[in-house]
C-alpha cells in the first residue's frame, strides 16, 4: 500500500519556504535530532528541492541541557550536540536558511543569536501536521504584527485588566518590542511556524495577574481549573495563591532552584485567527508545543524566566496564555475582553 502521508506536508512546507523567500541556489540545512519527525525532515528536504535550493539534512545527537523532560516545552535551550560543537555551528552559520526540526529549538540559547548574526534565517517547526497546515501564515500577517511593534515602540505603558481581577501595569521604555509572524524572510531572522503575535521584554511591571478557569499553563499544557492570583512588583512574582494550579506553580518555582524563576519575561498578545484554544485538550502533550494557545487571537501571553536583554539565562520558562483580558497601550485598546479591537 502506498504511503501518502507526506503529500500534504510537502505542499505545506513548500508554501512555508516560499514565504521565507527561499530562492533558487540558496543553501538550506534541515536540522533534526533522532527524536524529530521523519516525515517533517522529508517534507522540508523535498520542499527545498522544489524551490531550487541546495539542501543538506543534518541529524545531530539529542540531549538538552535543560533539567526537565523534553516534551516540546518552549524553553528552547538547544541541543548539547550543537552548543558544544563548533563544526555544527559553522554549518548552520553558512546556510541561508535553517529549517529547525529539533524538539525544543534554540529559542533562548545564546548560540542562536550567533547564528542569526551571520545572516542565517531560521524557521522552527515542531507542532502536529494539521496544526501547521491549519495555521499556515499569510504574507499580510507580518504587516499586522509590525503595526503592533511600532505601537509598542512609540508608547510608555501597557495596562492589562480582566473581569477576573487582573490589573497589571507594564513599563514599555526599553522593552525591545518584537514579533512572530510564522515565517522567516529577512536575513538574520528567526521565526516559529505557526505563530502570529506581538511581544516585548519589559523590566518593570507591577500589579496583579488573576488566572481564570480555562486559561492555559505551558509547558504543562494544562487548563486552569481554579483561579490563581499572582502578586507582581518590579517585574517579580512576590506571591502566588489559589488552588491546585497555584500549588503547581509554587512547586515549579521552588523546585527549579533558579534565581529567575519568579521573574517575568516576555509578554504581549496573539493575532493568529486560525488558532484553536482547545487544541491543547485534543492532542497528546508530546504532539504539541502549544502555539495555538500562545498565539491565539486576542489572548494575553506572559512568561517567566529568561530575559536576553537583561542577560538572564534561565530554564524556568513558563508561558501562560489568558483569555478575556483587555490590553491597552497608552490608553489605546488593542484587545477588548479577549477579542482583537478591530474584530
Amino acid at each position: 500500500m502506498f504511503d501518502l502521508t507526506s503529500v500534504d506536508l510537502l505542499d505545506a512546507f513548500t508554501r512555508q519556504l516560499r514565504l521565507c523567500k527561499l530562492r533558487e541556489g540558496e543553501h538550506v540545512v534541515v536540522l533534526s535530532e533522532p527524536g524529530s519527525r521523519g516525515d517533517y525532515v522529508a517534507a522540508a528536504f523535498g520542499a527545498a528541492k522544489t524551490c531550487g535550493a541546495h539542501v543538506i539534512a543534518a541529524t545531530v545527537p539529542g540531549g538538552s541541557p535543560a533539567p526537565m523532560p523534553s516534551t516540546h516545552t518552549g524553553a528552547g535551550p538547544g541541543l548539547i550536540s550543537v552548543l558544544n560543537d563548533t563544526t555544527a555551528q559553522t554549518l548552520l552559520k553558512s546556510a541561508d536558511l535553517v529549517v529547525d526540526l529539533t524538539r525544543e529549538g534554540f529559542i533562548h540559547a545564546p548560540v542562536q543569536q550567533e547564528i542569526l548574526r551571520a545572516g542565517t534565517r531560521i524557521i522552527f517547526v515542531c507542532d502536529a501536521p494539521d496544526v501547521l497546515i491549519r495555521n499556515l501564515p499569510k504574507e499580510s500577517d507580518k504587516e499586522e504584527v509590525l503595526r503592533g511593534v511600532e505601537l509598542l515602540k512609540a508608547s510608555s505603558v501597557m495596562h492589562v485588566t480582566s473581569a477576573a481581577g487582573t490589573d497589571l501595569t507594564i513599563q514599555l521604555p526599553g522593552s525591545k518590542p518584537e514579533f512572530q509572524c510564522g515565517f522567516a524572510d529577512d536575513p538574520g531572522r528567526w521565526d516559529h511556524w505557526p505563530s502570529t503575535m506581538v511581544l516585548c521584554w519589559p523590566e518593570i511591571s507591577d500589579g496583579r495577574i488573576v488566572l481564570a478557569e480555562g486559561d492555559i499553563l505551558l509547558p504543562f499544557k494544562e487548563y486552569v481549573r481554579t483561579p490563581v492570583t499572582l502578586e507582581v512588583s518590579g517585574g517579580h512574582i512576590d506571591k502566588v495563591t489559589g488552588g491546585a494550579e497555584a500549588e503547581m506553580l509554587n512547586t515549579f518555582f521552588d523546585d527549579s532552584q533558579d534565581r529567575w524563576a519568579r521573574s517575568l519575561s516576555h509578554m504581549g498578545w496573539g493575532l493568529m485567527r486560525t488558532a484553536d484554544w482547545f487544541a491543547t485538550a485534543m492532542y497528546g502533550k508530546d504532539d504539541l508545543m502549544g502555539m495555538d494557545a500562545r498565539a491565539f487571537a486576542g489572548n494575553f501571553l506572559w512568561s517567566t524566566g529568561p530575559h536576553p536583554h537583561l542577560q538572564r539565562e534561565s530554564y524556568a520558562h513558563l508561558d501562560i496564555a489568558m483569555r478575556g483580558c483587555t490590553v491597552a497601550v497608552d490608553g489605546a485598546e488593542v484587545v477588548i475582553s479577549g477579542r482583537l479591537a478591530e474584530s
